[in-house]
């Protein structure tokens, strides 16, 4: 399968991918702005010291979108893990269950801008950068 097609595979909605504009990645603890569209929160946990107040999660709490507690261990933000917890994200992404999330987080951002909302403190090594590359239709940094 080309890359292109498997991207459109992994949408969530077998579609072409979105605008790069239409999903966006902030952490929990930055203050909400009203540029950021619907608020998506994809971890499994919530992000500690956080209200639901400050989080202001207009679009949701989707786990069914965080990598699963067995991953979330095993790659613990260690980088050199990185290239292994893409590759086991993106697998997990396939199930049904997320594949229904990820087409909910798609048609919200067919109408406006989403924020998906990490408690990660590594910005370029987490679940959501993923999330945006499977969602935007492009390969995900290797890089550790």
């Amino acid at each position: 399968m080309s890359f292109n097609a498997k991207a459109r595979a992994q949408t969530g909605a077998g579609e072409a991918p979105l605008p790069p504009a239409r999903v966006m990645l902030k952490r929990a603890y930055e203050a909400a702005s009203p540029a950021d569209g619907k608020r998506v929160l994809v971890d499994r946990l919530w992000p500690r010291g956080i209200s639901k107040e400050k989080a202001d999660l207009t679009g949701g709490w989707l786990k069914a979108l965080a990598p699963s507690t067995a991953l979330r261990e095993w790659f613990h933000h260690d980088r050199a893990l990185w290239p292994g917890f893409v590759e086991r994200y993106r697998q997990e992404l396939e199930g049904p269950e997320q594949r229904e999330a990820l087409r909910h987080v798609r048609a919200m951002a067919l109408e406006g801008p989403v924020t998906l909302v990490y408690g990660a403190r590594d910005t370029t090594h987490n679940e959501a950068v993923v999330l945006r590359d499977v969602l935007l239709g492009q390969p995900t940094a290797l890089h550790a």
